[in-house]
């Protein structure tokens, strides 16, 4: 990324990269075209490389960006002290649906991130992936009450089962064409964590 895209007013550079997001979210790297992300963004071609040097490097930006605004959600969310792991990623998902507002495509561009398989860039984000994993599970959940579970129950597996089961969800409603809707996601996302919370939690915690 080129300095110019930094100055650019904050809609300009949330339009280019909505756009991005969009196209990258409904196709594989190597079918994304940047013709059709420049113009969903309303620029010339020249101009979005003159923002980015190539795909790959706008692919990575978008990627980078999403984190960013994710990590920055959920560090604002640390001060409010929740000690319960279930309502602590209720608050997260609902802070993730809040972004959407900003950048509706970030949901589903990361998730077909997260599977892509192309070798220019999956090693590249795999990689950072599971840095950001490990670094976000270990601030995010600093002061959870952990001794809230059945001594049987690993937290960890149910943090991954919680994360495969959206991970799904989404990847459904991706490859059926079916809309995306916030407050569905959240009724959904909600309720599996009731059941979670109830095979997990000691009786007097329930």
């Amino acid at each position: 990324m080129k300095p110019a895209f930094e100055h650019l007013p904050r809609e300009k550079q949330l339009r280019i990269l909505n756009a991005a997001m969009k196209v990258f979210a409904r196709n594989d790297y190597r079918h994304a075209s940047t013709d059709d992300i420049a113009a969903q963004a309303g620029i010339p071609k020249g101009l979005l490389f003159y923002y980015f040097h190539n795909k790959k490097q706008l692919y990575l930006f978008c990627y980078d960006q999403a984190v960013r605004l994710v990590d920055r959600q959920l560090k604002a969310m640390q001060a409010a002290g929740q000690t319960d792991f279930f309502e602590l990623l209720l608050l997260g998902g609902q802070a993730k649906v809040a972004l959407m507002e900003q950048c509706p495509w970030l949901l589903e561009f990361s998730l077909r991130a997260f599977e892509s398989r192309d070798e220019e860039i999956s090693r590249r984000i795999q990689n950072t992936l599971a840095l950001d994993l490990k670094s976000a599970q270990t601030d995010f959940f600093t002061g959870v009450d952990f001794s809230r579970f059945r001594p049987e129950v690993d937290p960890q597996e149910i943090l991954r089962m919680i994360t495969w089961m959206t991970a799904g969800y989404l990847d459904e409603k991706r490859r059926t064409g079916t809309p995306v809707e916030p407050v569905r996601v959240m009724e959904e996302f909600s309720r599996w964590l009731e059941h979670f919370r109830k095979i997990s939690y000691k009786e007097e915690f329930l």
